[in-house]
């Protein structure tokens, strides 16, 4: 058989998201703020725990980092697209596109992970409250955060390295907003069996390990809680973990719905509105949700509200 040579591309077109004129400007100013808020809220709540002594606990360390995800993944999507929504040249380097999709997966997949070991955390707070701070020592916290961060970089350059050493002699043109995986393997003239076995292996490892951490912690946070005699006791360790299960109901189901769905029912116009919502909805949400329903959030916010006014 005779040898194709496929030229590797320079660049590729994000065609973004399909919309007329009129609705065009709305849905930019909506992205916009959207994106402000993600701004402003995640990196609020990280300089709020940096500075305020009553939240130097692991529990806010873990959502410091949290947030800190949130804002890294969101903003290597956010403002290309925003750009691009009036931009005439809509393209983005090959290079680019391979470094906007390793910092996307990086930071998604560390997100995964941190969901699990702030599920530990709580385990530990509500198990045995006064060694919860000697048990998830700042030591403990530190190896915890290393760990999640190698296997998302790792994990990241595993499937960064896979897809774009495909060729891509269909087309370069995305259809999409950012460079992810599912449009980015539709265009692609090579066999995309390892790539999609990589993905529902690896990443499906993780997913696994995750909501398997998820679960096997709320056991046995159910089991303590049970122990404790006191109503108000038992509402007080639940409201702890209720923000905490909010977001992983949130992320994971829309996780679960993107990238594991029969590709019988897949769809790049309903993969672009999943892409939005978890890719600045949820970053977004997730700030709001803990500092609404978190007390020494909101004491943490008074107080600095009160210094800044006087």
């Amino acid at each position: 058989m005779m040898k194709r040579n496929y030229s590797i591309p320079t660049e590729f077109i994000l065609l973004g998201i399909n919309s007329s004129p009129e609705i065009k400007v709305v849905l930019f100013v909506l992205f916009l703020i959207i994106y402000l808020l993600i701004l402003i809220a995640n990196l609020g709540m990280i300089i709020l725990i940096r500075i305020d002594p009553q939240l130097r606990l692991p529990m806010y360390f873990f959502l410091s980092h949290m947030s800190f995800c949130d804002l890294c993944y969101s903003t290597a999507i956010g403002p290309k697209m925003l750009m691009d929504f009036y931009a005439k040249d809509k393209s983005i380097s090959f290079t680019g596109c391979a470094l906007q999709f390793y910092f996307f997966c990086s930071f998604a997949d560390s997100e995964c992970l941190l969901l699990a070991v702030m599920a530990f955390d709580r385990y530990m707070a509500i198990s045995n409250p006064l060694l919860y701070t000697v048990n998830m020592s700042s030591r403990v916290c530190y190896l915890l955060m290393t760990s999640v961060y190698t296997v998302g970089l790792m994990d990241a350059l595993l499937h960064t390295t896979l897809t774009f050493t495909l060729n891509f002699c269909r087309s370069n043109e995305i259809n999409h907003f950012f460079c992810d995986m599912p449009p980015l393997l539709s265009i692609s003239c090579s066999d995309i069996h390892v790539n999609e076995l990589v993905l529902f292996s690896v990443f499906g490892f993780i997913e696994m390990v995750t909501i398997s951490g998820v679960l096997i912690s709320y056991c046995y946070i159910i089991l303590s809680v049970l122990k404790i005699h006191s109503n108000e006791g038992r509402c007080k360790a639940f409201s702890t973990c209720i923000s905490h299960l909010t977001t992983v109901a949130i992320f994971q189901g829309t996780v679960l719905f993107m990238y594991f769905r029969p590709s019988s029912a897949y769809s790049l116009e309903q993969d672009k509105m999943t892409s939005l919502f978890y890719t600045l909805v949820i970053p977004m949400l997730n700030p709001l949700i803990y500092s609404l329903r978190n007390k020494d959030v909101k004491e943490a916010l008074g107080k600095l509200r009160n210094k800044i006014s006087f």
